[in-house]
């Protein structure tokens, strides 16, 4: 059973700065006075993500759609309220990131592999089908420093795509490489989604949301404006943008010395 539980839970991401004073205010408190920019990127979310869901994600850039997903990953614990993610997860977004650039092509399949939680004996029976589905061939066994971006690319999609998860949190949808490879990379998306037993999928095409997803999370400031099923949260959002807005507060900024 996979499951995905947020109860009262905020982010927040405490910025220094560094403001210069007159020769006044140095003597009295220092050459530089500090002080921190709060910045509220997920404010009071609750949310109830069950076994069989498959939920996309919608809102204006900002709205914190990336940095929700980033906190179901584990990469950014909350800074209030609790998280429960119980699943295997494969995380799809900052693919590229992470690569031994003066390792071959080989070598990255195994670094990234176990990363993701594979063994030696899971990856022995999966290395060659990750090899092939690259397509790189002999460039396997050049350094990666060597690649271009869309061969990088290729290697990491094929290399985080080779997992079996339970739950999957993409970011937006993935242009890989050349024409006939995005084919095939979409394909194997398709796979994934379909065999995961939960979904989580950010994206601004609504096509591809209304296809996939059978529930809808419209953010907007760093909290839920609208949960519910897809094509009325969609049609929600659509009038909003479309329509006269109007815009609740849910987050801010706050400034502290």
């Amino acid at each position: 059973m996979a499951k995905i539980e947020l109860k009262d839970v905020s982010l927040t991401f405490n910025i220094r700065q560094q403001k210069r004073v007159t020769l006044k205010e140095y003597l009295v408190q220092g050459l530089f006075r500090r002080s921190s920019v709060a910045v509220h990127a997920l404010v009071d979310m609750n949310l109830n993500i069950r076994d069989g869901d498959r939920v996309g994600v919608i809102g204006h850039n900002g709205a914190g759609k990336s940095t929700l997903l980033k906190m179901l990953a584990g990469i950014y614990p909350p800074t209030a309220g609790t998280r429960t993610v119980e699943g295997s997860i494969c995380s799809l977004f900052d693919i590229s990131l992470g690569f031994e650039p003066e390792a071959n092509g080989w070598d990255n399949i195994t670094y990234r592999a176990y990363l993701q939680g594979e063994s030696p004996a899971s990856l022995k029976k999966k290395i060659d089908g990750i090899a092939e589905f690259t397509e790189l061939g002999e460039f396997l066994n050049v350094p990666v420093r060597h690649y271009s971006a869309g061969m990088l690319m290729r290697l990491a999609f094929s290399i985080a795509t080779a997992v079996e998860p339970q739950i999957m949190l993409v970011d937006e949808v993935l242009a890989v490489g050349d024409l006939a490879f995005q084919k095939k990379a979409q394909a194997r998306m398709k796979d994934l989604m379909s065999s995961a037993r939960m979904l989580v999928l950010v994206a601004h095409d609504f096509s591809t949301i209304r296809a996939m997803c059978n529930r809808v999370i419209w953010m907007q400031h760093g909290g839920v404006m609208m949960d519910g099923p897809t094509d009325e949260v969609v049609d929600a959002y659509v009038q909003s943008v479309t329509g006269p807005t109007q815009t609740p507060h849910v987050g801010a900024i706050a400034t502290a010395a």
